[in-house]
């Protein structure tokens, strides 16, 4: 069988995306987005499971969102029920890059509660891009479980999430807002700060409603 140059550039590319280099990993992936081909699509999506660098991750996402919708979908959402943590954050994050809301029927509760604080968040992300007309309350209901989970990085982006969802996520705020956890309630205050107040940031915002959750206060006084 005649091997031909195309063939043999190709086989090199993907030893790239396994080369001990970061630098030359991230060549590899810049080659095959600017570049796309079909065979490239399963190894691309092997890879971000495992790739340990963020910039490299970022950039086989971009090389995948460069592949046609029908070649990428499958396998993505596949990674998405992996029992690697990164697998699935990293589907989810190029899913939301992608931004076809075939994939919205993957983004389950238990996604969106994930116990790894990262693919979480890749799933709240990908879920406010998603979501479909309509389903905005049904969805905030399911990220507002969520509040006072976590540190500060997990917090602001339930918090951004909600927000985004715009007076859709009002109900399970204001529901939230006199929850019996101290944590949630603040969250739930600071959020609700937010929404009203984008331009409010968010570390003063959760100062703020925690001062008013150790005062006995639910924020909701008259």
């Amino acid at each position: 069988m005649t091997i031909t140059n195309q063939d043999a550039h190709a086989a090199r590319t993907l030893q790239g995306l396994e080369d001990g280099r970061s630098s030359v990993r991230l060549r590899a992936a810049l080659e095959i987005g600017t570049t796309p081909d079909p065979r490239f699509v399963d190894k691309l999506i092997e890879r971000c499971a495992i790739e340990p660098e963020f910039l490299v991750r970022d950039m086989l996402t971009w090389a995948l969102t460069r592949h046609p919708v029908p070649m990428t979908l499958p396998g993505l959402l596949r990674e998405v029920r992996s029992e690697r943590p990164q697998a699935r954050s990293q589907a989810l994050h190029t899913l939301s890059k992608i931004g076809d809301r075939q994939a919205w029927p993957v983004i389950t509760r238990t996604l969106l509660s994930d116990a790894d604080d990262e693919v979480a968040r890749s799933a709240w992300r990908a879920a406010i891009l998603l979501v479909p007309e309509g389903e905005e309350s049904v969805l905030a209901a399911a990220l507002a479980t969520q509040l006072g989970r976590g540190g500060r990085e997990t917090q602001l982006s339930l918090s951004r999430a909600l927000v985004a969802l715009g007076e859709a996520v009002a109900p399970a705020l204001c529901a939230a807002a006199t929850a019996p956890d101290p944590r949630v309630r603040a969250h739930a205050l600071a959020t609700q700060r937010l929404l009203g107040d984008p331009d409010t940031g968010f570390d003063f915002a959760i100062e703020e409603a925690k001062r008013v959750v150790a005062l006995g206060g639910s924020g909701q006084e008259g």
